[in-house]
């Protein structure tokens, strides 16, 4: 790299207020059945069809929870890994993995357990954990690997 380039490059690291975008992944197991207190039993089979299966069926998913904010000129981070880490834990980790989702979650109780609803549930939760939730920019599931759901907070 030439002097210039090389001037250039470092002058562009140490600009101030850049966003950056920060995200971890955890995979838990979980299971639910599709169905809606709100339909008869006839249409949640019509609608959900095998999810619908009245003992349930499980899924290995991958949860992504992506941060979004300018880089403390101090400590070079968004926000502790660690911390996130942890704050993952306390919202995916301990009330979803190895869980019933409709039974053990008791924001499901009245919530059908789609991914979409998941996801928001995830959102809502981290928002309560994190220090700073408008670092929260997007919480995203694949249900399969075919399958993916992201949320904002829209």
């Amino acid at each position: 790299m030439n002097e210039e380039a090389h001037s250039n490059h470092g002058s562009m690291g140490s600009k101030q207020g850049r966003t950056v975008y920060l995200s971890r992944v955890e995979k838990i197991s979980a299971c639910h059945r599709l169905h809606s207190n709100h339909l008869s039993d006839e249409e949640n089979k019509k609608i959900y069809g095998k999810c619908n299966n009245p003992n349930g069926h499980g899924h290995n998913y991958t949860v992504t929870v992506t941060l979004k904010g300018k880089v403390d000129p101090v400590t070079g981070m968004v926000i502790n890994i660690t911390d996130l880490k942890e704050y993952m834990k306390k919202a995916i980790m301990d009330t979803l993995d190895h869980k019933n989702i409709d039974l053990d979650v008791a924001y499901f109780k009245d919530v059908v357990s789609t991914t979409e609803n998941v996801s928001i549930y995830i959102w809502d939760q981290m928002t309560q954990l994190l220090p700073d939730p408008s670092l929260l920019y997007e919480v995203k599931i694949h249900e399969t690997d075919k399958n993916i759901v992201f949320y904002r907070g829209e």
